[in-house]
């Protein structure tokens, strides 16, 4: 397979060009997709109903996937790794559904999900006036933070009351825009179907990000509004036809974030800080949990969910430091950030002159508080507990404040999602929290110093070992309904808490609080700088770039396209016998084995059936259980993950090698008939009722 410096070495010149675009580049918003584009390349102009079928056919998983809806009663399907969380927090040691499998063959066996929130977004308004209009510029970056939040947080609660639709702004091209995106809210959602893992997710860690690829990444869930399925009328029709290779195809979903935009200060800083420091993290949490998963069969299930998105975060890093490592990708971008500052010095009336040393000198404070903020703030004690305390201990804090001057997930706007999260019933086990919390602090006090006085303050005068098992056997917040009621108490009450955990969360706030404020401080100082440096883009090239990816809404495009790797051409579709052939090759062991539920059906499989194919579609993490939809806007496939070429994409779009993978519809129906025998379920997504 060819290296990612090959790679970048071959997507150099499409990068140092980087505008206009070049091939199938682009997540685009649905109030600015691509027209022209779409119709030079392929001869095909969405129009707008087209595009607002499609939007409101999507769905977004608030914990960080996409999905579709696939009929009229509110069925969804989206990837089995995306609902993983919500299946394993179903689970219990008699009966682990990751393992087994599910399907309700009538609604009433439906399960109810503890905490899944699905948002469907019903409208985008450009708020970027009102934002900037809050901030003047004599205002320092603290007060000017100040000014933009409270800003936000009015126009949010406005819409919220207005509407009462969950009201979100969000920022685009890193501060130059601001838009308010509403999105209808369902909180009771069921599961319905949901494979094996192992029929999921065939080929575990050493096939992720592989091709050709033999998996059924495939959940469905219904939606329920006043506890009947949620009546829709967008929903995107399945065409059992599928697709044939050179077909345009699209995807709607929900990237998490991307890095094009950022500056040459901002790209050294992932390469030989925020990268680093994250594989660091990762890699020794993985180790942490495998270790525990050892010990047993019921260790191994509580820890399974965890250690599979540990797995693949880290391959994402890894790919990302390779990407960032290699010199083509670095003189690529340092060739396009020089040809955008001659510009602004060409052209001094657009005031970007010093907006790269702006963000070079934020981008050097923010790196000195990194490790720091990460330990206090961002990863919360990679606990459970922890992180409810402090919310507990937060919510009572904010709720005092004027709801412009809150931190943003404590503001009115965010209240029920807040809610649903904190009073979630999912199983938390003591001996993983106390492990993790034991780990955690060790690694802490190595990162930040043994005789640091937060390390100290958080041992307590104890070895880690003796702080964990302290905290996490005197604390009761583990019970919602403990939860529920500290919740209602104010900060004076809650300092006088006997809570171990409350406590530990109110001794360290001060200093969490004050690493994160340095944090967005230095954020706003490079959001004034991008929008400045957004006005010099815009003026050479105009919007033909879409903006780096924000966990809402994208629309992008590609075609069904096979690669060469190795001097062999790979064929743009595998077939289901292809999995029984990878099983045998492999002697059917883990994770290559085949569950024994294909194994009883394989004699009626029709095994030429295509399975799994590829697109030169862009897409990335948030991305997966993204609908793949033909010219009609009919479902032919789902996203469920990219070859290793795409883990440049955070940075960097070629399609030389890189290709997005997605679930064959042909595939999943044919699983669904001979495999499950969901007859009821093919005939409700075929019927769409």
């Amino acid at each position: 397979m060819t290296s990612l410096r090959v790679l970048l070495a071959v997507l150099l010149p499409s990068f140092c060009a980087a505008l206009p675009l070049a091939a199938d580049d682009g997540m685009w918003l649905l109030n600015n997709p691509p027209l022209a584009q779409l119709k030079e390349r392929y001869g095909f102009e969405p129009t707008p109903a087209w595009l607002e079928h499609v939007q409101r056919a999507s769905v977004r998983f608030n914990n960080g996937g996409s999905g579709s809806f696939a009929s009229a009663d509110g069925l969804i399907v989206t990837n089995h790794h995306v609902a993983a969380d919500a299946i394993y927090k179903l689970s219990t040691q008699q009966r682990d559904l990751l393992k087994e499998g599910f399907l309700a063959r009538t609604r009433e066996e439906e399960l109810k999900c503890v905490d899944l929130e699905l948002n469907v977004l019903m409208s985008i308004e450009d708020v970027t006036a009102q934002v900037n209009a809050a901030v003047r510029p004599d205002m320092s970056a603290a007060e000017a933070l100040a000014a933009r939040d409270a800003a936000k947080a009015a126009i949010e609660k406005e819409s919220l009351e207005r509407t009462g639709l969950r009201s979100d702004i969000v920022t685009l091209y890193q501060g130059a825009q601001y838009h308010l995106y509403r999105y209808k809210v369902y909180t009771d959602v069921r599961l319905v179907f949901a494979p094996e893992e192992q029929a999921a997710f065939f080929g575990g860690d050493p096939d992720n990000f592989e091709y050709p690829r033999y998996n059924l990444d495939v959940t469905l869930v219904r939606a329920y509004e006043d506890g009947r399925p949620a009546q829709v009328a967008h929903y995107l029709k399945w065409n059992p036809a599928g697709t044939q290779e050179g077909d345009l195809v699209f995807l709607t979903g929900h990237p998490g974030a991307t890095q094009r935009l950022i500056t040459m200060a901002e790209l050294e800083y992932a390469r030989d800080v925020q990268v680093p420091g994250a594989l660091r993290w990762l890699k020794s949490r993985e180790v942490l949990l495998n270790a525990y998963a050892k010990r047993g069969p019921e260790h191994a299930r509580r820890a399974q969910d965890e250690i599979r998105g540990i797995e693949n975060s880290r391959k994402v890093y890894d790919g990302r430091i390779g990407g960032l490592l290699d010199p083509a990708l670095i003189a690529a971008k340092q060739a396009e950030e020089t040809a955008l500052q001659q510009f602004a010095q060409d052209k001094p009336e657009l005031g970007a002159a010093d907006a790269w040393d702006k963000i070079a000198a934020a981008q050097q404070v923010i790196a000195r508080h990194a490790v720091r903020t990460n330990f206090l703030e961002n990863y919360q004690f990679n606990s459970d507990l922890f992180s409810v305390a402090r919310r507990l201990v937060r919510a009572a804090a904010e709720r005092t404040k004027p709801n412009g001057e809150r931190l943003a997930e404590y503001r009115d706007s965010a209240k029920n999602t807040f809610e649903l999260g904190l009073f979630s019933a999912k199983p938390i086990y003591t001996d993983l929290e106390q492990a993790k919390l034991e780990h955690y602090l060790t690694i802490m006090a190595m990162e930040l110093g043994a005789n640091d006085p937060v390390v100290q303050l958080a041992l307590g005068g104890q070895s880690p070992s003796a702080r964990a098992a302290e905290l996490v056997a005197g604390t009761k917040v583990g019970d919602v309904a403990v939860r529920r009621e500290l919740y209602a108490q104010d900060a004076a009450a809650l300092a006088r808490s006997a809570d171990p955990m409350v406590q530990f969360a109110l001794a360290l706030d001060a200093q969490a609080r004050e690493a994160r404020k340095t944090i967005e401080q230095q954020g706003e100082v490079k959001s004034q700088a991008h929008a400045r440096i957004a006005r010099v883009r815009y003026a050479k090239d105009g919007d033909k770039v879409s903006p780096d990816a924000t966990f809402t809404l994208r629309l992008s495009y590609g075609a069904v396209k096979g690669v060469d790797q190795g001097g062999q051409r790979v064929p743009a579709y595998t077939k289901m016998g292809g999995k029984f052939e990878r099983a045998a090759e492999r002697a059917n062991t883990p994770p290559y084995d085949i569950p024994a539920s294909w194994e009883r059906a394989k004699a009626k499989l029709a095994l030429d059936t295509p399975y799994n194919f590829i697109s030169t579609n862009y897409s990335i993490g948030g991305n997966s259980g993204s609908p793949t939809i033909n010219r009609a806007g009919e479902f032919i496939g789902i996203i469920f993950d990219g070859n290793i070429h795409t883990l440049v994409w955070n940075y960097a779009y070629t399609e030389t090698q890189a290709r997005s993978v997605s679930v064959d519809v042909r595939a999943i129906l044919e699983a669904m008939r001979t495999v499950y025998g969901a007859d009821a379920l093919v005939a409700e997504l075929l019927g769409g009722r």
